[in-house]
């Protein structure tokens, strides 16, 4: 194997880690929460929660699923809220009972949903009160027993917690009415299990922490396996790629990515907790003028993204007229991240845009540029300590350096694999450990690593997975439809954007027939922006639809 990239290796960033240096996240939350006790964890509404208040909060939360909802050890519990202060606190009570967290995207449709949660086979769920109606509709089909509900408000004390929750529900009305009879609310549970017994269980690095649904070619969410071994090893290798930038309980962090995101769950949520870091989640990042009043109020020195929030950002007025003389670190992840934003990021912040690289199946981070970068150069930088990066052929051979081929990896971060999927798992992990990514690349004279392309059909929209499958599956329900082939193609502002190709039995169809029956079973950034007619779609001989002709004939017009 080709190493050379050892050698541009900053000095300070060592060539591996030890991934068994913590054996548990619980033992890694532990260790920080002694370290900086009193210092703020998080801040979200003006509202503060420092580390000693997180381990009581989330300790108490543990209790209760252990107690009150006799939650046994490797349960299911699924967590559907955006970037508030009750994330942490169920995330870190879920974890310390030893249970499993399943992340689920808040703007799920009852159908995604619904997948889901009988797939995780989830026992139990914390859902922000905006989403419960989405649960309402599916619940009693799924294998929840146990459903707690937060306002979005519940934790900003008196009397702003009133006044929040009173705003979102009556004047913005953004709480559609539901009936969840047997919910009780996570303030009440945390009431009643104050003064219940925690008791800590033996946790096994090997143990699953989280089960984070991704897909594939085969347009079904499935779960990623990730142990604690997993996600710690990442954790300490992003701090061993990063540190040199960082000091411990110094550092003040934006987080505008949700917490239920791997990128931003991994970095922003365990690298920054083990750092001691302040972090300011965002709950809602699309309102960039809101967003930067934040910032104004909350001098940063790190942050992470992905493009499209970079590009917004540096596009508002008022952002340029903020202080970024402590910003230190910048991280862009999820989708690629073009030279135009990350050249203009670094023309008003004065900090340099870190590309890093990574997947689901990887915890996720498996690449980042080197934190002494001298500027964007295009590239996913360098494999990060204790990880492995080999291009192969589609016969499986290693490819010498410049040559164009399939990105595998290999490191401690790499999943255990797909749940209750073992065929699916083989499809992406050799007998050696050897995760494929699916991405095409290569890596150049000096040791860099570059993605061209994507081997797999996967549509990446704003950092979020698309599967073609699943859009077409949904398109192919509706009643005037022959036959429809979903792509991916370029979008300057999300990366790419779905394009679908329909066959229709009816003339009257339309594009907005389309969209409005896509957005009645897919969430908002699933369905199509464009949508063009055809006779016929392109087939191979077998009568495969040929997606990769249309989106290469969509990329060319």
């Amino acid at each position: 194997m080709d190493l050379r990239w050892i050698n541009q290796l900053p000095a300070e960033v060592p060539a591996e880690i030890d991934a068994d240096r913590f054996p548990s996240l619980v033992a890694l939350f532990e260790n920080a929460v002694q370290r900086f006790a009193d210092q703020p964890a998080y801040v979200n509404m003006g509202v503060k929660l420092t580390y000693r208040k997180l381990e009581e909060k989330s300790r108490i939360f543990a209790a209760y699923l252990q107690n009150d909802l006799g939650l046994k050890k490797g349960d299911r519990v699924a967590l559907m809220m955006p970037n508030l202060l009750q994330y942490p606190i169920a995330l870190f009570g879920v974890l310390r009972a030893g249970l499993v967290v399943v992340n689920v995207n808040p703007l799920y449709t009852p159908r995604e949903l619904k997948h889901q949660l009988i797939d995780a086979e989830a026992k139990a769920i914390v859902v922000v009160s905006n989403f419960a109606n989405t649960l309402q509709q599916v619940v009693d089909d799924t294998p929840v027993e146990h459903v707690i509900i937060t306002g979005i408000g519940d934790l900003l004390g008196v009397p702003k917690r009133t006044l929040v929750n009173f705003v979102i529900k009556y004047i913005k009305r953004m709480v559609p009415k539901y009936s969840l009879p047997n919910a009780i609310s996570m303030r009440k549970a945390l009431r009643t299990a104050r003064h219940r017994q925690y008791v800590k269980p033996e946790i096994a690095p090997t143990d699953l922490a989280f089960l984070q649904y991704t897909g594939g070619t085969t347009g079904v969410s499935k779960g990623a396996m990730l142990t604690h071994r997993n996600v710690v090893a990442n954790v300490l290798q992003a701090d061993a790629t990063f540190s040199p930038l960082l000091d411990d309980g110094k550092e003040h962090v934006v987080t505008a990515l949700p917490l239920y995101h791997i990128f931003a769950l991994t970095v922003n949520c365990f690298l920054f907790l083990h750092k001691g870091s302040e972090n300011l989640l965002i709950t809602n990042p699309r309102d960039i003028p809101g967003f930067v009043a934040e910032l104004r109020k909350f001098p940063c020195t790190a942050i992470t993204g992905v493009n499209t929030l970079f590009n917004a950002l540096v596009a508002n007025e008022e952002f340029a007229s903020l202080d970024f003389s402590g910003l230190k670190l910048t991280v862009g992840g999820g989708m690629a991240v073009q030279r135009a934003v990350a050249e203009k990021w670094q023309r008003i912040t004065h900090s340099k845009l870190l590309e890093g690289y990574g997947l689901t199946e990887a915890s996720p981070v498996v690449a980042a540029c080197s934190h002494n970068m001298a500027e964007y150069n295009g590239s996913i930088g360098f494999p990060l300590p204790s990880t492995w990066i080999e291009i192969r052929d589609d016969d499986g051979n290693s490819l010498p350096q410049g040559e164009i081929g399939e990105l595998f990896a290999k490191g401690p971060q790499v999943m255990k694999g797909y749940w209750n999927r073992p065929e699916e798992t083989a499809k992406v992990i050799d007998k050696d450990g050897w995760l494929a990514t699916g991405d095409i690349g290569y890596m150049d004279e000096t040791g860099y690593f570059y993605i061209v392309d994507r081997k797999k059909d996967m549509i990446l929209v704003s950092g979020f997975n698309v599967f073609p499958n699943e859009v077409e599956d949904v398109i192919a329900l509706h009643g005037k439809v022959v036959e429809v082939a979903a792509v991916g193609i370029p979008n300057e502002a999300s990366g790419e954007i779905v394009k679908v190709f329909v066959v229709a039995k009816d003339k009257s169809l339309t594009k907005d027939d389309i969209i409005a029956h896509c957005r009645q079973y897919l969430t908002g950034y699933k369905v199509p922006k464009l949508v063009e007619f055809r006779d016929e779609l392109p087939k191979s001989n077998v009568g495969k639809i040929l997606r990769r002709e249309l989106r290469d004939e969509a990329k060319s017009a």
